[in-house]
């Protein structure tokens, strides 16, 4: 049995910086994850703020609560900003996120998007084609114009996820390969894996997809949902991409990395295998994928993908959840809302600070788990 101050279970983005921040303030913390389709190691990098197409497309119901949360990942950015001068480089860069249009009806539904998030103290501006030749000349002759969200980047997540595990380990953080199959509390919290148990006096649920299913005993009823979704890289190039790229009414994200590679996704769906195997790549996302990619950005047509992989997203109410459970505030939620890897660091922190006794009540309580209440 395994006993330490606080238990984080998951040990992608936001498990790593909740286990950081708490064992700067002075707790024995240790992380259990399951090692099997953690978010974070399938990522991409995007830092997203402005509401994405696709999943207003998807999900009209959640656009509420994704457009409610927009200060949220304007703040996420900065958050992002902050680790990368402590800790980097993540090889962070944030030159703005361009999506674009190639009629005048995607043209009018920008227009009217971008209306909503300058409401909410996003930095964006509409450029025509004239504006673009200046910043990206290296786009389709279709693209008649774009939305420019100046809060949004890109980072990478090998380097950030290696940086993070190193600094978490420096601290004295344990981390342990576990899958929990069970959680309750008592005087004290009790999690029973598949190879071990685990107590300790509180616990950070920051498992993503693997959330709800845990806090079902507590009364809680969280739709924390595993989404497959497909992803590709390419050879390093000569183009010299530095927005973040996504497309008005087609699913996509395409940026560079320093190396020159091209990371091409944007929500394309890989085949599910259930949660306890990787999903596989469809070929029909591949080929669409890419071929969509090289339509938007012709310079890289001729450039080879080198590796196609497949990860799992998180899709819940369009909110994150960020607090104690009511009714046991030894167990604290850590779970970004939609883009999950941007926020993770901001959820962390947040999460943590709960844990110290130190809640920023103005930032969290409209994410509060007990909406989820049953």
């Amino acid at each position: 049995m395994t006993s330490t101050d606080v238990l984080v279970i998951g040990g992608g983005i936001v498990g790593q910086v909740t286990a950081i921040r708490l064992a700067q303030a002075g707790a024995r913390v240790t992380v259990v994850d399951a090692g099997l389709n953690a978010g974070s190691t399938a990522n991409a990098g995007s830092l997203h703020v402005q509401m994405q197409s696709r999943f207003m497309r998807l999900y009209p119901d959640q656009v509420p609560n994704i457009e409610a949360s927009l200060p949220l990942y304007c703040q996420a950015v900065e958050e992002w900003v902050h680790l990368d001068q402590q800790y980097g480089s993540f090889e962070l860069v944030r030159k703005g996120g361009l999506m674009l249009a190639e009629t005048k009806a995607q043209l009018a539904f920008l227009e009217k998007k971008a209306e909503r998030e300058n409401q909410k103290g996003v930095s964006v501006d509409m450029l025509d084609r004239s504006a673009l030749e200046r910043i990206a000349p290296w786009l389709g002759p279709q693209i008649i114009g774009a939305e420019l969200c100046r809060n949004e980047g890109k980072v990478n997540p090998l380097a950030a996820n290696l940086r993070l595990r190193a600094v978490a380990d420096k601290l004295g953080v344990q981390f342990a390969q576990d899958h929990i199959r069970s959680l309750s509390a008592d005087n004290q919290i009790k999690a029973i894996g598949h190879s071990g148990t685990y107590r300790a006096d509180r616990t950070v649920i920051a498992a993503a997809w693997g959330a709800g299913a845990l806090v079902q005993s507590f009364g809680m009823a969280i739709p924390s949902i595993a989404e497959p979704l497909h992803m590709n890289i390419t050879e390093a190039c000569s183009a010299r991409i530095e927005h973040l790229v996504q497309h008005a009414e087609r699913s996509i994200t395409l940026k560079q990395f320093n190396s020159g590679q091209i990371v091409i996704g944007g929500g394309w769906p890989a085949r599910d295998q259930g949660t306890n195997r990787v999903p596989t790549v469809e070929p029909s996302s591949l080929l669409g994928n890419v071929s969509l990619a090289a339509r938007l950005v012709p310079t890289i047509g001729h450039v080879r993908i080198i590796r196609t992989w497949a990860g799992m997203n998180t899709t819940m109410d369009g909110a994150s959840v960020i607090g104690p459970l009511p009714g046991c505030d030894r167990v604290v939620m850590a779970v970004p809302g939609d883009a999950g890897y941007t926020l993770g660091p901001l959820v962390a922190r947040l999460a943590a600070d709960c844990v110290l006794g130190q809640p920023d009540h103005g930032r969290i309580d409209r994410y509060s788990p007990t909406r989820f209440a049953a």
